[in-house]
């Protein structure tokens, strides 16, 4: 890392300070962080003269590379084995952002087979390049990034625990709330929440009556804009969000109970709609959907459970039962405070196109079939 000076931290509060560096890497501008380098995002610059010698980039996508030292040069131990562990390259001579476009892009590759020589070398500021790459997640880009670019344009400053203020699921709270009328219930009610350190807005639906004395039938379903208004047949989402609310309707109408279907602005499991997207590509490659992620140098799960936690803290609904197959969304909901006191079977008929998605949700990731 060249010598720089510290950052100016004009902002005095860490969550503005968070939120704009989500949106500096949508408009391709660099952070600074403090104690650590600028970095520039490969995807999204707009800093068309940048070069620079040095990468950040994926511990997945170093492999890749046949990057054979890549565990020694990743920070923290036993990080190197997680796909989106930061890893920072080193190339013979600087590289332009039409170079390390190809290598930050591994839905590239076929068409750019031809990359390197590089080296991994150790990251002496782990906190900002972890920081960094989770950044780029929740822009919705790809985790790749110049290292103190030559020409990267006005960076902007930051300090690496800035992300935990961004991620604070309690500054959370409920907006508006409004009666919505839909096919499974004619007596719906939408809930609207918003963070003030957050740009997503999460929704909740109601079905039937609310009652404290009697637990709800919960679904917590993460956008899906292919699957759920598209009708993409790639995966079961469509007919899962279909399928739960008229489980709950019926739940309210026989058993005279109520349901909360969680409706999470977090596509892709957290990575994005554009990031999906680029691993959708790479499934019709021939990897699976974990693959596929992990080449992408994301988590296979980056969803976002203590904000889906916050938000039936607020409705208060704190002992519920759980519409779903997946025992992690149980863990991870029981973590923060909510109690699952059944998991309801919660599955769809595969087809031609969504059955090896279906099969690596269950080999993969521990998904049940009851």
């Amino acid at each position: 890392m060249r010598d720089k000076p510290a950052p100016d931290l004009k902002s005095p509060s860490p969550e503005r300070r968070a939120a704009q560096a989500v949106d500096a890497l949508r408009h391709g501008w660099a952070l600074d962080f403090a104690g650590g380098p600028v970095l520039l995002p490969i995807e999204t610059a707009i800093a068309s003269g940048a070069r620079s010698s040095h990468l950040l980039i994926s511990a997945a996508r170093a492999a890749t590379l046949k990057l054979t030292n890549q565990r020694e040069a990743a920070p923290g131990k036993g990080q190197s084995d997680l796909p989106h562990t930061p890893i920072l390259i080193r190339s013979g001579e600087a590289m332009s952002l039409d170079v390390a476009r190809p290598i930050a892009d591994p839905s590239l590759d076929l068409n750019n087979p031809f990359k390197g020589p590089f080296k991994a070398e150790p990251i002496d500021w782990a906190d900002e390049a972890v920081a960094a790459m989770e950044y780029a997640r929740i822009a919705g880009v790809l985790p790749a990034f110049m290292v103190d670019p030559v020409e990267g344009g006005e960076p902007h400053p930051l300090i690496a625990s800035d992300l935990a203020a961004y991620t604070d699921a309690g500054r959370l709270d409920i907006i508006t709330r409004a009666r919505l009328p839909v096919s499974a219930s004619e007596t719906g009610e939408i809930i609207a929440f918003r963070s003030t350190a957050d740009t997503r807005e999460h929704v909740a639906l109601i079905i039937g009556e609310q009652s404290g004395d009697r637990e709800p039938l919960v679904r917590l379903h993460s956008e899906c804009l292919t699957g759920d208004v598209l009708g993409s047949l790639k995966c079961d989402c469509g007919p899962q969000l279909d399928a739960s609310l008229e489980a709950m309707a019926t739940h309210a109408r026989e058993d005279g109970g109520w349901g909360i279907l969680l409706y999470m602005r977090q596509e892709g499991r957290g990575i994005g709609l554009i990031n999906k997207l680029r691993a959708y590509r790479l499934q019709d490659q021939g990897f699976d959907t974990v693959e596929a992620n992990e080449r992408l140098g994301l988590p296979d799960e980056a969803r976002d459970f203590p904000v889906a936690a916050r938000m039936l803290e607020l409705i208060g609904a704190r002992s519920i039962r759980l519409l779903t197959n997946n025992p992690a969304k149980v863990k991870s909901l029981e973590a923060t405070g909510i109690t699952v006191s059944e998991r309801v079977h919660h599955q769809l008929p595969d087809n031609p196109h969504n059955a090896r998605y279906l099969a690596t949700k269950r080999d993969k990731s521990g998904h049940l079939l009851r």
